[in-house]
C-alpha cells in the first residue's frame, strides 16, 4: 500500500477523497446546492462538483476542483476552493513535492513550492 507516512496509514487516494468529501460537507448557505465527490473507475480522476438551483431559479452545475492522479503525484487540474485545495491535500498528509499545480504554466510552477511536473 502506498503510504503517506510510516506512522499514517491512509493512501494519497484516500486522503485525497477525504479531502473533497470534507469540502462536499459544507452546506451551501443559499439556494438549493449541493455537492459531491465523483471519483472516476481507474481512480486517475477525482472532481467535486456542484448542482442544484440558485435563489434565481438558474440551474447551477460545475466543478469545483479536479484532481488527476498521474504518475504517482496529484496534479490539480482545476482548483476553485477559495483557500487552495493543495494546502488542504498537504494538511492531510500529502507531501507537497507529490503535488502539481497543473492550472499554472511549467515555467510559473517552478516557483509554487509545489512540484513543478
Amino acid at each position: 500500500m502506498d503510504t503517506l507516512k510510516k506512522d499514517v496509514a491512509i493512501s494519497p487516494k484516500e486522503a485525497i477523497e477525504k479531502v473533497l468529501q470534507d469540502y462536499a460537507n459544507i452546506p451551501y448557505a443559499y439556494g438549493q446546492l449541493k455537492s459531491e465527490v465523483i471519483v472516476s473507475r481507474d481512480e486517475k480522476h477525482y472532481l467535486l462538483m456542484t448542482s442544484g438551483w440558485s435563489l434565481e431559479d438558474a440551474r447551477v452545475h460545475y466543478c469545483l476542483v479536479h484532481l488527476e492522479w498521474v504518475e504517482d503525484k496529484v496534479w490539480i487540474q482545476y482548483d476553485g476552493i477559495e483557500e487552495g485545495v493543495a494546502n488542504a491535500l498537504v494538511a492531510a498528509g500529502i507531501p507537497s513535492d507529490r503535488i502539481v499545480l497543473g492550472f499554472h504554466s511549467q515555467e510559473l510552477r517552478k516557483y509554487t513550492g509545489f512540484a513543478a511536473d
